[in-house]
């Protein structure tokens, strides 16, 4: 098998990289680091274009792989927009990022690549980011009439409408939301612990209640007293073989075989034989 080359390394070196790259974008950056290998670039909102561009044009990355928006609240500025670049004649990936606010668009990437229409709508749709020039701006994941951004995390969990797309209408409706069953509350109380509510199924089962603890104030409550001490010291295994005779009146046991003296003493060495411990037939 002939051997296929690439002009692409077999593994991207980020060694020196962010050097380079940060000189390039000069004034245009605002940050760059080095996180779980990878190189991450903070340029100014106003100059996006023109990094990307750079980036894209001088330093061989080709592809836009992916937009993606992270949200922090507690930030004045609170979302991040996050562009993935791929390099494949260095086999090299570097992250650029701006951020933006409610209010604030983020220049377009659709003068640079294609497929940055699409990533711009998904993040526009969840997160709410406006962008600058972009000529789709619609939503693309929730349906037009969505009120709201899903990651933003600003809306309520349950809704008054439901909408689902109906072959008789051919169109998306709305109808009042119909659950299933209704939204169930845990207090996350054992009922082994005594719960203060009646489960399901629990008011079928009846129990008697203990009216008073019987106590055992005398002998007599217990079955003890005279008669049963003395009834206790009767042996169970009075009836038994073993206590039919005593000790003493008992069949001996037979004494050993070596000590008899009418017993021939055995000849030979061997004495683990079966031969050696039968006795010998008398002719």
């Amino acid at each position: 098998m002939a051997t296929v080359l690439h002009s692409a390394p077999r593994f991207t070196l980020i060694n020196g990289l962010k050097d380079t790259l940060s000189g390039a974008l000069g004034e245009m950056l605002v940050e760059a680091k080095e996180e779980h290998g990878e190189l991450l670039l903070s340029v100014q909102r106003d100059r996006l274009e023109d990094a990307l561009r750079l980036l894209r044009d001088d330093h061989g990355y080709q592809q836009l792989m992916e937009i993606a928006g992270v949200d922090y609240p507690g930030r004045p500025e609170r979302f991040e927009v996050v562009y993935m670049l791929l390099s494949l004649t260095k086999n090299s990936r570097i992250m650029v990022k701006v951020t933006a606010s409610e209010t604030t668009p983020v220049p377009t990437a659709t003068t640079l690549w294609p497929n940055a229409g699409w990533l711009e709508r998904e993040v526009f749709d969840l997160y709410g980011v406006v962008f600058a020039g972009n000529m789709d701006l619609r939503r693309i994941l929730t349906d037009y009439g969505f009120e709201g951004h899903p990651f933003r995390k600003d809306f309520p969990l349950t809704g008054y409408v439901e909408l689902r797309y109906s072959e008789e209408e051919q169109r998306v409706v709305y109808e009042p939301v119909e659950l299933a069953q209704d939204l169930r509350q845990f207090d996350f109380m054992s009922p082994w612990e005594g719960a203060d509510y009646v489960l399901p199924g629990d008011e079928k089962a009846h129990t008697p209640p203990v009216d008073e603890a019987k106590t055992t104030d005398s002998p007599k409550d217990t079955g003890a007293g005279a008669k049963a001490d003395a009834k206790a010291e009767d042996k169970v295994s009075a009836d038994a073989p073993a206590e039919e005779k005593t000790v003493e009146d008992r069949t001996p046991a037979p004494e050993p075989t070596e000590d008899r003296p009418d017993r021939a003493e055995r000849k030979g060495d061997a004495k683990d034989t079966s031969a050696a411990t039968q006795p010998k037939d008398k002719d």
